[in-house]
């Protein structure tokens, strides 16, 4: 079959006006080997065709399988059911028992008392339990002024570091007005 009629072919099968005998010539012609190399790409895309093309058979008792699965489907779906409609009874019957529960708490509920009845000897244990927990807050607190003294130590080192420094330039400065002092006094000289 030449090239000409091939396209052709091809042109009504990409626009679905082919029939099935002109399919098949055409998926005969692509099993060959030997094809032009401008058709090489349709070659490619018929060959997949050719291998997808094949679904195979489904086994033996597979309606059979389909069939259990949906009956499988339909009580797993009334256990739901049932599951729903036991979790929902459990769940009124904590909210009832925290109910009760929380009744009876509040109605036996004591009333708190004071422990002292003279307000004088009530203030004076309170500023006593205040004074003992302040105390024992600075006590804890001295532990952090050694660590309070050490931030300070590289700042100081610093300023220490800078004021040398300073001098060192101002002694420079003099030393340069020196050597350009030299150098006008010096022309040809050189160092």
């Amino acid at each position: 079959m030449n090239t000409e009629e091939i396209k052709r072919l091809l042109e009504k099968y990409y626009s679905a006006e082919c029939s099935k005998e002109e399919e098949m010539v055409l998926r005969k012609f692509f099993i060959e080997e030997d094809i032009p190399e401008e058709l090489r790409e349709e070659k490619e895309i018929f060959d997949y065709y050719s291998v997808s093309a094949t679904v195979p058979e489904p086994s033996d008792g597979f309606e059979e399988r389909i069939i259990s699965a949906i009956d499988n489907a339909d009580s797993v779906f009334t256990t739901t059911g049932r599951r729903k409609l036991w979790l929902s009874i459990a769940s009124i019957a904590a909210g009832l028992l925290i109910l009760t529960g929380s009744y009876f708490f509040f109605i036996n509920r004591s009333e708190n008392t004071d422990t002292f009845s003279d307000p004088d000897i009530a203030y004076a244990e309170a500023m006593k339990i205040l004074c003992n927990v302040s105390a024992r807050l600075n006590h804890g607190t001295q532990a952090l002024e050694t660590i309070a003294m050490m931030q300070d130590v590289p700042g100081k080192s610093l300023k220490t570091i800078n004021k040398s420094t300073t001098i060192i330039e101002e002694k420079l400065k003099t030393l340069d007005y020196f050597n350009k002092a030299i150098e006008i006094i010096n022309p040809n000289k050189k160092e």
